[in-house]
């Protein structure tokens, strides 16, 4: 039994110091909080991280471009004063085609690949509906998502700004919005554009990072999902884990107190109200208020247990949908590789391996039945050409997110995924003929390495499918979705709740947000 009379209710314990983990600590400790935040791993981050996967060999170990970083939590928190600074930003994409007739794409311009005039023009008109529908996500991903049936104020202000933001679409563009936001980009991309390699490299922001193919329902969702940064395509200098440093440097900065190495193994509960953290090895963290940046499954399953729940909150997140279904490959390089018909000066772009609609679908269509893609999809970069901490001098790293590779995979990871890991590089030999040649070290993360690495469910990088039934009001599920919990005192700020994964730190920012407004209500209440 734990002694409430020691606990601070002032005091703050944040499970967790990823990326939205360390967003909600700077956010609260800059309101007056007491914070301490608790990382399991010898530093902070979560997927967010960069480390060293050979010697002097360096790579964004999770997601390695940042898409979808909140303009407004880079601004509040001062990140670029923290150190935070690209090594590329504005990062075109090339998708690779087998006769090196490659494709280039800049925004709403295309260059190769034999594009037509209608498809360019097509382009154009494509890019200004996705941008002018994600930024209708980009305000609803900063808002607290509204509760149906409320009489709460807050809730029916963001839900009438909402509206608005719908309705300021126009007619025409809102009727669009509605009829393709909740259907499969194949059949979107087919409806505009001819050329094949154009449709497969689109269809790979619907599906990278998802258990979705290109016809699978809440794959536009996906992709409006992946441009609502408004930002563009970047790479922080320093990988992925320069920006978890800078939010940890803010949080700091603040007066948070940030502990890694300490993993707690439950989260303590009396009388229906939480009462702090214990970590392995006994110690426990006492606190009015505890935050937890895991997933659903790990928070409420693992660290909290049914039986502080009801039966039916317990099998809603049981249901839960997020096993992975990506892999990430990294190689360590000792030269710049050689893609076919590709100038050097196009290796620091985005390159993607989707040479059609039908490519991807049946990459996918593998998936379906517990086995890994023969032909298999990638998203690759070389980060190392505009960023020398990460390799030695002359060498190079490549990271590529690989699809598809199922969480559970029928013959068991242990015997598979050597056999994975030859054919992805068989794909990279296609277009790059030399890259096993050029691989000093070879390192390949299937989705239970990503549960193991980074303490995610499932291996899933958004903490859960990306899909409008596990969105908004529905994330992580009902009675859990503006960042509260059943449990008194229990709230969650991590991906699995709203607006989903990505880089974006706006979970973070919103579940501060809810928490303070929460706690100050109860305070005038007292």
């Amino acid at each position: 039994m734990t002694d409430s009379s020691h606990i601070d209710n002032n005091r703050t314990v944040i499970i967790g110091g990823g990326h939205n983990g360390l967003v909600c600590a700077a956010y609260l400790a800059k309101a007056g909080r007491q914070v301490t935040v608790l990382e399991a791993a010898p530093q902070v981050g979560g997927a967010a991280v960069t480390r060293e996967f050979a010697p002097g060999y360096k790579v964004s170990a999770g997601a390695h471009l940042l898409y979808v970083l909140d303009a407004d939590v880079r601004k509040e928190l001062a990140l670029d004063t923290q150190g935070l600074s690209f090594s590329q930003s504005g990062i075109k994409t090339t998708a690779l085609a087998e006769d090196s007739n490659h494709l280039l794409i800049a925004g709403d311009r295309l260059q190769g690949a034999n594009i037509s005039a209608a498809d360019q023009a097509a382009m154009q008109e494509y890019q200004r509906l996705m941008r002018r529908f994600a930024r209708v996500l980009n305000h609803l991903n900063k808002r607290i998502p509204p509760r149906i049936g409320t009489r709460n104020r807050r809730d029916w202000m963001n839900l009438a700004k909402t509206a608005l933001d719908i309705r300021l679409l126009g007619r025409d563009n809102m009727r669009e919005f509605l009829r393709i936001a909740g259907i499969n980009v194949y059949d979107v991309l087919e409806e505009h554009f001819e050329n094949p390699l154009l449709k497969g490299a689109l269809s790979m922001d619907g599906v990278l990072g998802t258990n979705l193919g290109p016809r699978s329902n809440n794959s536009v969702f996906c992709a409006l999902q992946r441009l609502s940064g408004l930002q563009g395509l970047a790479t922080p200098r320093g990988g992925m884990g320069a920006v978890s440093a800078a939010l940890a440097r803010a949080a700091s900065q603040h007066g948070a107190e940030i502990r890694t190495s300490a993993v707690v193994t439950r989260i303590l509960v009396e009388d229906g109200r939480v009462q702090g953290v214990e970590l392995t090895g006994g110690e426990k963290v006492l606190a009015g208020t505890v935050i937890s940046n895991a997933d659903p499954k790990t928070t409420f399953l693992g660290l909290l247990g049914a039986r502080h729940l009801e039966a039916g909150f317990t099998r809603r997140i049981m249901n839960i949908r997020m096993r992975g279904n990506t892999a990430k490959l990294h190689l360590a390089l000792d030269s710049l590789p050689e893609f076919k018909g590709l100038n050097q000066d196009r290796l620091g772009d985005r390159l993607l391996i989707a040479p059609d609609l039908q490519y991807v679908d049946h990459a996918f269509n593998h998936a379906k039945y517990g086995e890994y893609s023969t032909r298999p999809v990638a998203e690759i970069t070389i980060p190392s050409i505009y960023d020398d901490n990460l390799a030695p001098a002359g060498k190079h790293v490549l990271s590529a997110v690989v699809q598809y590779a199922p969480y559970e995979l029928k013959e068991g990871w242990q015997t598979g995924k050597e056999a994975f890991t030859g054919l992805v590089l068989d794909t990279l030999a296609r277009y790059a003929p030399g890259i096993r040649d050029q691989a000093r070290h070879i390192e390949l993360l299937t989705p239970a390495d990503i549960e193991r690495e980074f303490r995610i469910t499932g291996g899933h990088w958004h903490h859960g499918e990306l899909a409008i039934d596990q969105a908004l009001m529905l994330r992580p599920v009902p009675g859990a979705a503006q960042y509260a919990s059943p449990v008194d005192g229990l709230y969650l700020c991590g991906a699995g709740n709203h607006p989903g994964g990505g880089v974006m730190g706006s979970a973070g920012r919103n579940a501060a947000t809810a928490i303070l407004a929460t706690e100050n209500t109860k305070g005038e209440r007292s």
